[in-house]
């Protein structure tokens, strides 16, 4: 698996979820992705991806698209723990 660069080091992917989203004729998803630093210091990136690109954002969803991406999110448990908002 190849690494990520992030501000921290180089990471790697430890999960990832993507909502796909339409405008149109654009598509394109929304990424969440779970990283781990060499050190072991967990991150959590949210980007967005066109043709299988994973592209820095900004990211915008729409309001209608959040309650996706938390279901999204509640099928990767890693994913899941490390964004827990505490009504789980």
């Amino acid at each position: 698996m190849a690494s990520i660069n992030t501000p921290w080091g180089k990471a790697e992917r430890v999960a990832e979820v993507s909502v796909p989203q339409r405008v149109g004729e654009r598509q394109f998803a929304t990424v969440v992705q779970l990283l781990e630093t060499d050190d072991g210091q967990r991150l959590v990136r949210f980007a967005y991806a066109t043709d299988d690109t994973v592209r820095r954002g900004p990211v915008t969803l729409r309001a209608r698209d959040v309650p996706r991406l938390w279901k999204a999110i509640s099928k990767s448990p890693p994913l899941a723990a490390a964004l827990d908002r505490g009504d789980a």
